[in-house]
C-alpha cells in the first residue's frame, strides 16, 4: 500500500484503505494525491450545504467521465450534499445555423441528455440547477462567510471566496465532485488564514468608475494568481448592495479568467476587508495604480482574432459570467432607450441575454419581460462559451462586453456602452 504524508483521520484513513468500498478508495486516494503536490497536510471538512459542479456539458468526448459517474451511482458513492452545476451549452431558441446545429447535437454535446441522467442520479438541486452564477438568491446555493466548499468554477469560485468569505481553492473538474462525495478537501491555499493574505495592493485612481470586466482583466493580468487588496474602489460601489454585487461577480470573473485569481478583497466593501482592514496585506506587497491611461493601455492590449477586423457582428452575448435580476432589468432599459434614440423598434444585431434559469424565472414574473423581448433581445440559459466552443462559431464576428468569454473564445469585447450602442445602432465593428 502506498504511503503518504498528509495526516488522516481514523475516517478518512478507513476510507483510503478501501473499508467502505474500493471506489471510495480510488476518491480519497486521488484527494490525497492532489492535495500532496500542494504541501496539504491535512484534509478539513466540506461545511457546505450544496455543491457545485464545472462539468455540465454533456460531450461526447468526455467517456471518461460518464464511466466515472456511472461507477459512482453504480456504487452508492454520490454526493454527500446536493449540487448546482455550471450552464446547459444548448437552446433552441439561441441563433444558430444549420451546420451548427448538426455540430451541436451529433458532434458535440449527443451526450447531454444522458448526462443530465447522471446529474441528477448524483445529487443535482433541481433539473433546472444549471448556472455559473449559483450563488444568486433565485438559485439558493449561497455560502455563508467562513464555509469550506468543493467548487471548481473559477467565475464562482473567486466570487464565493471574495464577496461572501467562503474558503475554496480554483480546483480541477471532477474534484470539485469528488470533494463533496467523501466530504471533505486537502487543507492548502485559500483554505488558509495565511493563503488569503494580499500581495498587492492595487490603487484605483480613475476619474470615473471603471468598467468592471476592464478593471477586473486589468488585474487578473498583473497579479496572476496572487490575492490582490484593492483600495478606492469602495468610492464607486458604496456598499455591498446588489448593483455591488453585480459589478463584483463580472469583475471577479474577469480576474480569474484573465489571470488566476481565486479571491481578491476590496476594502470598505468586501467581508474580510471590513473585518480586517489591511492587516489582510503581506509585509512588502507590490503596489499597482490603476488610472483611466492604464486601463486604456489594457483595452487597446486585446488582440482582436476575426480573419475581418473591419466585419460587421452577426451575434452578441452578454452573460458571461450569467447575468443578475438586477442586469436584466437595468439593461431592458437601457436598450429600450437605446432603441428610441436611434428610432428603432428592435435589436441591429442578433443578441442573447444568458441567465440562470431561476432568475429567468423571476425576470419574467415582471412586466420587464414583455419588454426585452419586443426589443428582439432573446434571453437565454445557455453557456455562451459552449456555443462559441468549435470552429463554426469561432469563424463568426461575435462581440461581448465579458472579458471571460473574450479570452476563452473569438469573440471581441466591447465595453457596455460600445456594445449597447452596436445593438442599438448597428454598423460595422471597429
Amino acid at each position: 500500500m502506498t504511503q503518504y504524508n498528509m495526516k488522516l483521520t481514523a475516517e478518512q484513513q478507513a476510507i483510503l484503505n478501501g473499508e467502505k468500498g474500493e471506489t471510495l478508495a480510488k476518491v480519497m486516494e486521488t484527494l490525497v494525491r492532489y492535495g500532496e503536490l500542494f504541501g496539504a497536510q491535512s484534509m478539513v471538512p466540506v461545511t457546505s450545504r450544496y455543491n457545485h459542479l464545472v462539468t455540465s456539458f454533456g460531450l461526447k468526448a468526455l467517456g471518461p467521465v460518464y464511466r466515472l459517474m456511472d461507477q459512482l451511482i453504480g456504487t452508492g458513492a454520490v454526493s454527500a450534499q446536493q449540487f448546482s452545476a455550471d450552464p446547459r451549452p444548448l437552446d433552441k431558441n439561441v441563433p444558430s445555423s444549420f451546420l451548427q446545429n448538426i455540430v451541436f447535437d451529433h458532434f458535440m454535446y449527443s451526450r447531454q441528455a444522458d448526462y443530465e441522467a447522471q446529474l441528477q442520479k448524483l445529487g443535482l438541486m433541481d433539473q433546472d440547477a444549471f448556472t455559473c452564477a449559483c450563488y444568486m438568491d433565485e438559485v439558493g446555493n449561497t455560502p455563508a462567510q467562513g464555509e469550506v466548499l468543493s467548487w471548481s468554477e473559477s467565475s464562482a469560485v473567486v466570487y464565493a471566496n471574495s464577496v461572501l468569505g467562503a474558503r475554496c481553492n480554483r480546483n480541477s473538474g471532477i474534484i470539485d465532485l469528488m470533494g463533496s462525495v467523501v466530504g471533505c478537501v486537502p487543507c492548502f491555499g485559500l483554505l488558509t488564514d495565511e493563503g488569503r493574505r494580499a500581495k498587492w495592493i492595487v490603487e484605483i485612481r480613475t476619474s470615473k468608475k471603471p468598467e468592471a470586466q476592464l478593471l477586473g482583466s486589468a488585474i487578473g493580468m498583473k497579479v496572476m494568481e496572487d490575492v490582490p487588496y484593492i483600495v478606492g474602489l469602495d468610492r464607486w460601489l458604496g456598499t455591498l448592495d446588489d448593483t455591488a454585487k453585480t459589478y463584483l461577480k463580472d469583475f471577479g470573473a474577469a480576474t480569474a479568467s484573465n489571470g488566476a485569481v481565486g479571491l481578491y478583497h476590496v476594502e470598505g466593501i468586501t467581508p474580510e476587508a471590513v473585518q480586517q482592514g489591511r492587516a489582510l496585506i503581506e509585509p512588502g506587497a507590490q503596489t499597482y495604480v490603476i488610472d483611466d491611461a492604464e486601463l486604456q493601455r489594457v483595452y487597446d492590449s486585446y488582440p482582436v482574432v476575426w480573419k475581418n477586423k473591419a466585419a460587421k457582428p452577426k451575434l452578441c452575448f452578454m452573460g458571461c459570467p450569467h447575468m443578475s435580476f438586477e442586469q436584466l432589468t437595468s439593461w431592458t432599459e437601457k436598450v429600450e432607450a437605446g432603441l428610441q434614440a436611434a428610432g428603432r423598434s428592435r435589436v441591429a444585431i442578433p443578441t442573447v441575454f444568458t441567465a440562470a434559469p431561476a432568475v429567468i424565472r423571476r425576470f419574467e414574473g415582471t412586466p420587464w419581460a414583455a419588454r426585452l423581448k419586443a426589443t428582439g433581445v432573446v434571453l437565454s440559459y445557455i453557456c455562451p462559451l459552449m456555443y462559441m466552443n468549435n470552429p463554426l462559431s469561432t469563424a463568426m464576428p461575435v462581440i461581448t462586453s465579458s472579458n471571460k468569454l473574450r479570452t476563452y473564445t473569438s469573440a471581441r469585447y466591447y465595453t457596455d456602452d460600445e456594445i449597447l450602442e452596436q445593438i442599438t445602432k448597428g454598423g460595422n465593428a471597429q
